[in-house]
């Protein structure tokens, strides 16, 4: 595939591209053309999960596959001069399974009328539903035409691989206007993330709450380890074989009950712990010595990403504090600007999260299914809009954070 001035090479294995080259697009550290590049630092923040090592870990381990139902089909962009100035992380897809931005309606509408949903393409990072860029062009004045580029080569793979859509999920604000001017549908969805608002304590945050909501926090955090329970933050080297193997049994239990399969392998955890160990915070409770809950957070320049939970013990509150209250101290203390706690969850609000709204855009080829789809993403996006005002309201934080904050009783 060729657009002016690039080539658009698919690869079936990450492996094919250079980590260097690839996350000199998705996670560049400094302006290639910055005069002092040994001081200036990008506008873009350092994202795990686009990150070379995340995305090869998943497919090393048999996680992400054709025979998952994830064969990957990467885009890489080439200069005239053979260099990579873009990638694209794709998947071709056998199913809707591991996405968080769910259209088995539309699939199943689509295969009623005698069509065929499957395949599709996937524009995303497999099961994680974190926002993150899609269109990683290597920082430089021709960096619009690069993504352009991109999105160019995406529509034509799907016709090459005769592809019923294409869909691009959890991607910025910016990202999702410009494939709506390539003829993208547009659709929103909503998350509850934490912000900090400077915070230097956790108590300092409790002090923004109003006063049932931060005696509910303190009520939960005591209650949660009552019962002689211990929380260790374990990141970098400090995160063993041990661990991963008690975090794994986590995710397997949870994983089963909520999904039948669990998506990850246990060799997955064994790579990221290698190749990227600087970005994981693993949260462990220890009860009389031994690992009985756990959650993993993933660790950007700006933000902590929670992703999984799991427990062999159930305890009240738990689950609140080793995912939630202990992800809100770590940020606070490391300065981070706000902790993304994962798909869905109006409970979190209570907590501190606040919803925020996610973006995907959606490429369908058939022009009956892409009609009844952008009419059904109108309403849909509407009320969207209309649930995060409504949600906005419950907010937890006082109305007015110039007051003196209320005396717990």
């Amino acid at each position: 595939m060729t657009t002016p001035a690039l080539q658009i090479q698919v690869v079936a294995n990450i492996a094919e591209i250079s980590p260097a080259d690839w996350d000199a697009c998705a996670n560049p550290k400094l302006h290639p053309d910055s005069e002092d590049s040994g001081s200036r630092t990008l506008d873009i923040p350092h994202n795990p999960f686009v990150s070379h090592a995340f995305l090869s870990s998943l497919e090393e381990s048999g996680s992400a596959s054709g025979r998952t139902g994830w064969a990957p089909q990467h885009l890489a962009a080439q200069a005239p001069d053979g260099g990579i100035v873009g990638v694209a992380p794709c998947y071709l897809k056998s199913h809707s399974q591991g996405e968080y931005v769910f259209d088995r309606g539309w699939a199943e509408a689509f295969e009623r009328a005698g069509g065929d949903y499957y395949p599709k393409l996937q524009v995303s990072v497999p099961f994680t539903p974190a926002t993150g860029r899609r269109l990683l062009a290597l920082p430089g004045t021709s960096s619009e035409d690069v993504r352009l580029g991109l999105l160019q080569g995406l529509n034509e793979l799907c016709a090459i691989r005769e592809a019923s859509s294409l869909h691009m999920t959890f991607m910025p604000e910016d990202e999702w206007a410009l494939a709506a001017q390539q003829g993208f549908l547009q659709r929103t969805d909503q998350q509850f993330h934490w912000i900090n608002g400077g915070y230097e304590t956790f108590d300092d945050f409790l002090g923004a709450l109003a006063s049932r909501k931060r005696k509910l926090v303190k009520r939960e955090r005591r209650d949660a380890l009552a019962n002689g329970i211990e929380i260790e933050c374990l990141t970098g080297k400090a995160i063993t074989e041990a661990a991963w193997d008690a975090f794994f049994a986590f995710y397997m239990d949870t994983g089963s009950r909520k999904w039948g399969r669990p998506y990850l392998t246990r060799s997955f955890y064994s790579l990221i712990g290698e190749k990227m160990p600087q970005d994981i915070l693993l949260i462990m409770a220890k009860r009389e010595g031994r690992y009985i809950a756990g959650a993993i957070n993933f660790i950007g320049s700006d933000t902590l990403y929670g992703r999984h939970w799991g427990a062999v013990e159930n305890h009240p509150f738990l689950h609140f504090e080793v995912c939630y209250y202990q992800a809100i101290q770590f940020a606070i203390e490391h300065k981070l600007k706000r902790v993304e706690a994962g798909a869905q969850g109006e409970h979190k609000l209570a907590r501190g999260y606040l919803p925020q709204t996610t973006y995907s855009a959606h490429y369908i080829a058939n022009p009956g299914l892409r009609r009844a789809i952008a009419d059904y993403l109108v309403r849909e996006r509407q009320y969207v809009d209309a649930a995060g005002e409504e949600l906005g309201e419950l907010s937890p934080f006082r109305k007015n954070l110039g007051e003196e904050a209320e005396q717990d009783i």
